[in-house]
């Protein structure tokens, strides 16, 4: 049996009611004081008709919402996380729990013992936010500014890592309470720089990996979730084998020659013949890859090149994403996209290069085998019709990294309101992506339930 823990009666540990619960909004202090003592330790006591982490998570509902809302309105770039790993160090050393800060650059990471000899489970949160202006209307929206590629930009938490940050303080607390009823150890890890570190520089998960946080601690399996906004709050999903696509950056730099604007047959013209690039490139998926045997994705994220009306460059730079789900395909892929660059230039005499980032994230694996354990955890969690299995997604994790070490599962949690068309709703990496926290007791629950049945 599960019971909560508190040394006194404050209001930090106490902010919880039925609505509150259910809202994500904790009541108010009056509210708070205007409870007769035993109204309110009836509330607090899960009741015999409520499981125990059902209890667990109402409990820490409130400081979960609290803590993802501070977060949101005050997002920071990757491996510039500074002031989100104070918080969540804080938090973690008033936990009792040693901590180790630095970690590839910013990130966070620590040792939950049970006391019991058992496994070593990894539970991941990522931390960083996008260059995006955000146009939510929530009372808690970001403003912040930061540098990103020598330009003034927006940040946003425009991919829910807020949450993910927020849900994991959320599940150390809870699992601490409960560590008298497990076996083995809880490996925290809070990463930075999931998006991509900025150019020039390295982060992320591989970078943790390089600095031995697997060896030193030495899991034996490691999971993590995602807010997903193609889902409906309410709903979790999962897919065995492969699930997010390999994501490999790109860049292709034409050459023409400069001249002026109203004489274009004196140079060579490069923004004319990019716009032939970016028409080709999309023709390498659509007539080049057999997409009826597995999904590939070719974009353009970025052109630049010019900086008058009247004058043809001499240089026109692209930059995109390339995503596959094998090493064949990615292969064939990348060899029709230097094709189209290089030769396409050549037949307008221009030159190009192309380039492959040296960084990508791999093929996001979910372990078969654990994903059959996890399953009826996640099922407790959401109950059996709300877990289903998803199709590919093209959208790449770095927490593939993880799983190329350890046996893994990395799974979905759909934060679009119920009743909300879901093909209609502002998709992540929007700059309208907006999260229900209404989803937040599903995913910390999920999240709680996994790591508690493992350890059991």
């Amino acid at each position: 049996m599960f019971f909560l823990r508190f040394q006194s009666p404050s209001i930090s540990a106490l902010q919880y009611c039925d609505q509150s619960a259910q809202t994500g909004f904790p009541m108010s202090n009056n509210t708070y004081k205007a409870l007769p003592w035993v109204a309110l330790m009836a509330a607090l006591v899960p009741s015999a008709h409520c499981a125990d982490l059902d209890a667990a998570v109402k409990y820490i509902n409130p400081k979960v919402v609290s803590w993802r809302r501070d977060l949101h309105q005050h997002p920071e770039l990757s491996n510039r996380e500074t002031r989100t790993a104070g918080i969540v160090a804080g938090h973690l050393r008033k936990l009792g729990l040693t901590v180790e800060t630095g970690i590839a650059h910013t990130g966070v990471v620590a040792l939950l013992k049970t006391g019991q000899p058992g496994p070593t489970i990894a539970l991941r949160a990522d931390m960083d936010a996008l260059p995006v202006v955000e146009r939510t209307d929530v009372p808690f929206r970001s403003t912040a500014k930061a540098n990103y590629r020598g330009e003034e930009v927006g940040v946003m938490h425009a991919c829910g890592h807020d949450s993910h940050t927020a849900v994991l303080m959320g599940v150390a607390e809870l699992l601490l309470q409960m560590k008298g009823e497990l076996r083995g150890n809880v490996l925290l890890v809070f990463q930075p720089a999931e998006e991509g570190a900025p150019p020039g520089e390295e982060g992320g998960a591989s970078v943790m990996l390089r600095e031995g946080i697997f060896k030193r601690y030495k899991p034996e399996v490691a999971f993590g979730w995602h807010a997903w906004a193609p889902l409906n709050t309410g709903t979790v999903g999962y897919r065995s084998g492969p699930f997010m696509a390999r994501s490999q950056a790109w860049k292709a730099v034409v050459n023409g020659r400069q001249t002026h604007g109203s004489r274009p047959w004196q140079g060579v013209d490069p923004i004319a013949v990019a716009a032939q690039i970016v028409n080709g490139l999309q023709t390498v998926v659509s007539r080049q890859v057999d997409i009826t045997r597995i999904p590939a994705v070719v974009s353009v994220g970025a052109i630049k090149g010019g900086v008058r009306n009247n004058i043809i460059p001499d240089n026109v730079e692209m930059i995109g994403t390339l995503r596959t789900f094998d090493a064949a395909q990615y292969t064939q892929v990348t060899q029709a996209m230097r094709r189209m660059v290089e030769n396409t230039a050549e037949a307008n005499g221009a030159t190009a290069v192309f380039e492959l980032d040296p960084y990508s994230n791999p093929v996001t694996y979910n372990d078969p085998a654990l994903t059959t354990r996890v399953l009826p955890s996640l099922r407790k969690a959401a109950g059996e019709e709300n877990v289903r299995e998803i199709p590919l997604i093209t959208g790449s994790e770095d927490f593939a990294y993880f799983a190329q070490d350890v046996p893994s599962v990395f799974y979905m949690v759909g934060v679009t309101p119920k009743g909300t068309d879901v093909t209609a709703a502002p998709s992540n990496h929007s700059d309208l992506f907006y999260l229900d926290e209404a989803a937040l007791p599903l995913a910390t629950r999920a999240l709680l339930q996994v790591a508690v049945d493992y350890l059991k």
